[in-house]
């Protein structure tokens, strides 16, 4: 045991915690909540809103016998006389194809990093946990541990890290009670997949 006001001493991390645990017999794979992306929705639908009502009504003047708006007329000369290697040319082609990315990769990945899903015992119901509650939890479980004087908790989708600081006590027991207590902490949490616990312990830094 390191003396009070000695240096501080960081002992072996260690991956260890649930990573092993399963879902109950009968319960239903959960998956991750899809973000509903409101703001890309109303900015792509605006948009296409906007030029098409524009375009429309300029295809309608015209065939009212009305010259057609000048910046269709600019376009359509643009298009037609700027050459295929114009800087012009090649930065819209590619704001384009990085607005086309961007929408794909909102369309193919669930967003909602920050809930985690747990696990569905009944099929009509989901329910998610916030990161930042499941931190909490198992902060407050682990200050419950004697010779605990702070702890830091960072909840992630497939890892939980633990960095804590202890006063007194023995590294190693206080690093024993603190993996026993957070990995029961994670069981009870009742995630869909269990993330696994790295955790440390060390000795306050001393002022």
């Amino acid at each position: 045991m390191s003396a009070p006001g000695t240096a501080p001493e960081i002992p072996r991390t260690t991956d260890e915690g649930a990573a092993d645990e399963r879902a109950p017999a009968g319960s239903r794979r959960a998956g991750r909540f899809w973000s509903v992306r409101r703001l890309p929705a109303v900015l792509v639908s605006a948009v296409v809103l906007g030029a098409a009502g524009i375009l429309l009504y300029d295809v309608a003047a015209v065939r009212a016998h009305r010259p057609a708006m000048s910046w269709r007329r600019r376009l359509a000369h643009e298009l037609a006389t700027r050459p295929l290697d114009s800087g012009w040319v090649a930065g819209g082609a590619a704001a384009a194809v990085l607005a086309g990315l961007w929408l794909i990769l909102l369309a193919l990945t669930p967003g909602l990093r920050g809930l985690l899903p747990m696990r569905r015992d009944t099929p009509d119901v989901r329910a998610g946990l916030e990161r930042r509650a499941a931190a909490l939890i198992l902060r407050d479980r682990a200050m419950e541990v004697a010779g605990v004087q702070s702890v830091r908790v960072d909840v992630g989708r497939r890892r939980v890290r633990a960095r804590a600081r202890s006063h007194f006590r023995d590294l190693a027991e206080v690093r024993a009670d603190l993996d026993t207590v957070l990995a029961d902490g994670l069981r009870q949490l009742g995630l869909a997949r269990q993330p696994r616990l790295t955790l440390s312990v060390r000795r306050p830094v001393k002022r």
